[in-house]
């Protein structure tokens, strides 16, 4: 690809970044009654903005032909996006960003039918509007200037990212190190104890707490899933004891089962037994009969011959 073609696509997502941070801060300064200054960095970018932007740019200009279509594939691909993002930013940072369960129509909180349509109606603005005057601005800078240009936002913007990562990071860390030396279980008293060391330390920590006043909802959905593991743990538990006292019935009936068998095969045994012993008993007798009338039989014989010869 052109490098010119990749530094012009950069200066389109640092705009587009710029100007979803304004839309954000806009309407939350609008919502909160004050300004707010909105956004993952500690500058003025929302870089899920661009990235949106850049997605339309780049993957939907064949659609533009034809309203519907794009609108419908804008709400598609921001809807993915923002999804995606929730999910990442809450599995690296251990943090809820935004939470959308108090909509009628969401999904798991990170993406609402609000956001959708307001998504679309953007889609068309930058599709229609916004990015064919961008383009003809861009057509009037040389390779020099947009380099020197790009190269000027690349610098703020890691810089930024960087800053704002660590700020972060920071967070999760106050939060867990309060969690453990905390002895109270209230939502709302933690994340003040949260708030109050994020507010002695640097201005990038206090910008932060400021920037999301309902980060508190982050904690009230750790608790819950807190709450839903222990549930799930009890139930197994009950299952696998339910499950071992079962085996043990089983294991008893059946040591019953083998015990009375063995108590009958060994009073069989017994009788057979006695029987034989009986039966041999009856034997000897007999012999001892028949030999002793074959003793008394022989001494008759003899006494007959003993008084014969007299």
């Amino acid at each position: 690809m052109d490098l010119n073609l990749i530094l012009k696509f950069f200066i389109l997502f640092i705009f587009y970044s710029f100007a979803g941070w304004i839309v954000e801060t806009l309407w939350v300064s609008w919502c909160n009654k004050k300004f707010i200054d909105r956004g993952f960095l500690i500058g003025p970018c929302c870089p899920i903005y661009g990235c949106g932007a850049l997605l339309i740019v780049l993957l939907l200009n064949n659609f533009a032909f034809n309203p519907i279509i794009l609108f419908v594939m804008t709400t598609v691909i921001c809807g993915v996006l923002e999804y995606g993002t929730s999910w990442l930013m809450e599995k690296f940072f251990k943090a809820r960003w935004w939470d959308y369960s108090d909509k009628k129509i969401n999904l798991n909180g990170r993406i609402c039918l609000e956001n959708l349509i307001a998504f679309g109606i953007m889609g068309l603005a930058v599709t229609y509007v916004i990015n064919p005057h961008i383009e003809i601005w861009l057509t009037y800078l040389n390779e020099q200037q947009l380099r020197i240009i790009s190269s000027v936002l690349w610098t703020i913007f890691v810089m930024d990212f960087v800053i704002s990562t660590v700020v972060i990071y920071g967070f999760r860390k106050v939060t867990e190190k309060v969690n453990r030396e905390s002895i109270t279980d209230n939502t709302e008293q933690i994340t003040k104890m949260v708030r109050e060391v994020l507010s002695q330390r640097s201005f990038f920590h206090r910008r932060f707490i400021d920037a999301y006043p309902k980060l508190e909802a982050i904690k009230i959905k750790m608790k819950q899933i807190k709450t839903k593991i222990e549930d799930v743990t009890n139930e197994a538990k009950d299952v696998v004891i339910e499950k071992v006292n079962v085996a043990k019935d089983v294991v008893k009936d059946k040591v019953i089962d083998a015990k009375d068998v063995v108590i009958e095969k060994v009073n069989g045994a017994k009788e057979i037994m006695n029987v034989k012993t009986v039966g041999i008993k009856n034997t000897i007798e007999l012999g001892t009969r028949k030999a002793k009338l074959k003793v008394k039989i022989g001494k008759r014989h003899i006494k007959q011959k003993f008084n014969g010869k007299i």
